[in-house]
């Protein structure tokens, strides 16, 4: 394929201002990180119902109380999953998420019962599985944003961002050097679903993304709050669930036969496509945040 440098200056100008937004959203304040999630949140439940809809053709019939309730219900949740950080005068926004959740639940059971005539399990299957794959994913990814401020290190930190920022970083790595070495040593593929893929690549980033992860963890030292295994574990979790949520994802579009979830990074697709592999690790790493890493 013939180098097109109009196609490199926006995949590269698109790639710049989408690090600068993401940035930005994770490191300014603990609302910023809200913000960026919740627009995640948005575009990829806008996408999925897209990609559900070309898969399946019912599910474009839903009432517009089901397709954007759920949605919000997925937001709710978010909100819900917060901590005490997250006021809204003297009200704390996870109490604030809990009474819309049941508000919205009662509503949309309203909708599909009672208005409705006969209930369609299919789409209502497809909606849940939405919440289960995209809301909440980042309710938890909300919830590792945990934190408190310390001023250990003679100026302020937010130790909260610390583990969602090393997991979009090690996402990061992993995407990176599995490009590079799939692209110089990549003879057997990984999978009929994304037959770019191979196995060396795979392989070859997931052992650089952990190498490089345990050395950021010893000279950044805002990392060093936690222990080198911790950041392992975390980039171990990245590399193999992350290349499994890529896949997922891949095959979704294969089955609604388009390239692309979206297109709001030209060049680089859409916010599923972007974000695949941190929807499905994100729980992983919550997972063993919450049940391993704080017993």
């Amino acid at each position: 394929m013939a180098f097109n440098i109009q196609t490199f200056k926006t995949r590269t100008l698109t790639a710049i201002v989408f690090a600068v937004v993401m940035l930005s959203g994770l490191f300014i304040n603990h609302w910023s990180f809200f913000i960026l999630f919740s627009i995640i949140h948005f575009g990829c439940w806008i996408e999925y119902q897209k990609l559900i809809g070309l898969i399946d053709p019912t599910y474009k019939q839903i009432k517009s109380s089901h397709k954007y309730g759920i949605i919000l219900l997925g937001w709710c949740f978010m909100m819900y999953m917060s901590n005490s950080q997250y006021k809204l005068q003297q009200s704390e926004l996870r109490g604030i998420g809990w009474l819309f959740m049941i508000i919205i639940s009662i509503i949309l059971l309203a909708t599909e019962i009672v208005i409705k005539k006969d209930i369609a399990i299919k789409p209502i299957a497809y909606s849940l599985i939405g919440l289960i794959y995209i809301s909440l994913s980042w309710g938890m990814m909300i919830n590792l944003r945990g934190g408190f401020e310390t001023t250990a290190l003679k100026f302020s930190i937010d130790y909260g961002v610390i583990i969602p920022a090393g997991l979009i970083f090690s996402i990061w790595i992993n995407d990176t050097m599995a490009y590079i070495v799939g692209s110089v040593f990549g003879k057997t593929p990984l999978s009929a679903i994304s037959p770019k893929k191979t196995w060396e690549g795979t392989i070859g980033g997931a052992i650089l993304c952990i190498i490089a992860i345990a050395w950021l963890s010893k000279i950044v030292p805002v990392a060093s709050y936690y222990s080198m295994s911790t950041w392992v574990v975390i980039a171990a979790i990245a590399a193999v669930i992350g290349t499994i949520g890529d896949l997922i994802e891949s095959k979704l579009k294969r089955m609604a036969n388009v390239k692309d979830s979206g297109n709001f990074m030209p060049g680089h697709g859409g916010f599923l496509d972007r974000f695949d592999s941190l929807l499905l690790a994100t729980p992983f790493v919550w997972l063993y945040v919450h049940l391993l890493l704080n017993n």
